[in-house]
């Protein structure tokens, strides 16, 4: 089978958990890392999937790589490969496939609950699963796109995901491990400060006090849902 192209933005946001689950699963998959300026391949063609991971920018933000990256998106989506996106990732699958990214009313960072939709399309990728807890850290969120399906929400953001056919879009994160949760709080200490009278936002020490059992229960979440989207990967 042909690799999974994962499109990594910034050093502290990498797949994490999905790295574990693909190699655990001998899914072939190959890292393009923004960061390092690696280059984009030109073509979809040669990968059976594409993730897309998460960052701080916007995804209306005009960088070097955006349109080259949209591109992709939409290459994608017309040959049927799915698509992946993890919060800023999945932002820009969904402004590729025509909806708008806005600002939140509400800035979430941490660790909180979302509820999954009552709908069979949810019952496909979440199974019995009705709640659970997520991690967050977002100051934007999308719409969906034309023919998708909601599939999960929080209190303070309504689309916290999406299905549109094969692809998967989040705007939470369900690939933290616990080094990540460190790692985004050490770069984000500006912002937590920041933020800190937002009613959705926790600061570093709740963040990390629980974290390791957190990322236990979020991973077998990911595997789970992990599990459907890679049934659809191109051969």
């Amino acid at each position: 089978m042909k690799p999974v192209l994962v499109i990594r933005f910034v050093s502290h946001e990498g797949p994490g958990y999905l790295a574990s689950y693909f190699d655990a699963h001998a899914i072939a998959w190959e890292l393009v890392a923004i960061d390092n300026q690696d280059a984009l391949p030109a073509s979809i063609k040669g990968y059976s999937g594409m993730v897309l991971m998460g960052g701080p920018m916007s995804a209306n933000d005009d960088l070097p790589w955006s349109q080259s990256v949209l591109a992709l998106i939409v290459q994608a989506h017309s040959a049927d490969i799915p698509l992946l996106g993890h919060c800023l990732g999945g932002q820009l699958i969904s402004k590729a496939l025509g909806a708008d990214i806005k600002k939140s009313p509400i800035k979430e960072i941490g660790w909180g609950s979302v509820q999954v939709s009552d709908s069979t399309v949810a019952k496909k990728w979440f199974g019995a699963i009705e709640i659970f807890k997520a991690f967050h850290w977002h100051g934007e969120m999308f719409g969906l796109p034309a023919k998708a399906t909601h599939l999960l929400s929080s209190d303070y953001c309504k689309n916290q995901a999406y299905a549109l056919g094969k692809h998967l879009v989040f705007q939470t994160h369900i690939e933290v491990t616990p080094e990540m949760v460190r790692n985004w709080c050490d770069e984000g200490t500006q912002e937590l400060t920041l933020s800190a009278e937002s009613p959705a936002v926790q600061q570093a020490n709740e963040m990390q006090q629980d974290s390791p059992l957190h990322c236990f229960f979020l991973n077998k979440i990911a595997a789970q849902v992990y599990g459907q989207w890679v049934k659809n990967l191109a051969n």
